[in-house]
């Protein structure tokens, strides 16, 4: 900026100009801090940008190493019996029929825990599997990589310490007689009931 104003008193001035020792000194001192501001601020702009890139690399490695969430359940889950359902809540009188079936089979609500599909949602199976359940009962369709076990509706299937039992969904069984004696008897095997 300097010498473009230098550069345009040429245009008016013809005669030559003089500076003394202490004005050179000055405009070499300006022209040098210049001259070093730029160049910190190309080292921190270059500092700033590494800096940026370990923290993207650090987070990416926070979030390899971190635990799984399992989601919160409702209920007591004493006994690590799960019972996944469809229905984002439960209604009184299907509430009633599932205390029902839970009674029937010799547990109580407080060995049992609740979580509907929508609680699931946006988690993954590892945070699922960090509930650490022994039973889990699926009833109805779940939007949740569960599905992708290799598990038939009525069956029950042992993976790893847990076991699985997936059925239609509460609302469907609780109106139809037929589905219920097929729930009735498969459950009768997971809690060996005779």
């Amino acid at each position: 900026m300097e010498k473009d104003s230098l550069n345009s008193l040429k245009l008016f001035l013809q005669e030559d100009l003089y500076l003394f020792g202490e004005e050179v000194d000055q405009i070499l001192d300006k022209q040098n801090t210049k001259e070093i501001s730029t160049e910190i601020l190309k080292k921190e702009e270059v500092e700033t940008e590494d800096s940026i890139d370990e923290l993207e690399l650090e987070d990416t490695r926070i979030q390899e190493v971190s635990e799984p969430v399992p989601p919160i359940i409702r209920g007591g889950f004493e006994k690590g019996i799960l019972i996944l359902h469809e229905e984002e809540a439960l209604n009184d009188e299907i509430m009633d029929m599932l205390s029902k079936i839970i009674i029937a089979v010799n547990q109580s609500m407080n060995d049992v825990g609740l979580l509907s599909s929508k609680e699931l949602e946006g988690k993954s199976l590892e945070d699922f599997q960090a509930i650490n359940a022994h039973k889990v009962i699926k009833f109805g369709r779940i939007s949740h990589p569960i599905n992708a076990l290799p598990i038939h509706d009525y069956q029950i299937k042992t993976e790893g310490e847990t076991e699985y039992l997936f059925a239609d969904s509460l609302t469907q069984i609780s109106m139809d007689k037929a589905l219920k004696r097929k729930l009735w008897d498969t459950l009768r095997t997971l809690f060996n009931i005779s």
